[in-house]
């Protein structure tokens, strides 16, 4: 059976990952469409969801953003509040299948600027 490129992606950047889930961070998690971006903190020890944000809901939408880079900016500063209040600034950055680059770049330096440690 051949492995599919996606498949072997997500492979390498879950075995650099398993050796940072020891640690007592969470992780966050970006996934993003062609349109849309979604982000969320998830606690692998006890396996269940802190928090999510994402720009398919009402607040980020009502925004009227016109890009998509923006779109990201706004994620993640709602992301950032969200972490703020229930105190939370370590966490591993779990960007999936997807490069380090654009949009998924923007989510992180604004995540970064607004005291999320990764």
């Amino acid at each position: 059976m051949k492995i599919t490129t996606s498949d072997r992606k997500k492979f390498r950047v879950k075995n650099k990952l398993k050796k940072v889930a020891k640690s007592n961070r969470f992780r966050l998690c970006v996934s993003r469409s062609t349109k849309n971006i979604s982000a969320q903190v998830i606690d692998d020890k006890n396996k269940k969801t802190l928090f999510s944000a994402s720009s398919v809901q009402k607040d980020i939408k009502s925004l009227n953003v016109k890009n998509k880079s923006d779109l990201s900016k706004a994620v993640a500063e709602r992301l950032a509040t969200i972490a703020k209040e229930k105190k939370i600034t370590k966490v591993y950055f779990d960007r999936g299948i997807y490069k380090y680059h654009g949009r998924v770049k923007i989510f992180a330096e604004v995540l970064r600027k607004n005291g999320m440690d990764f």
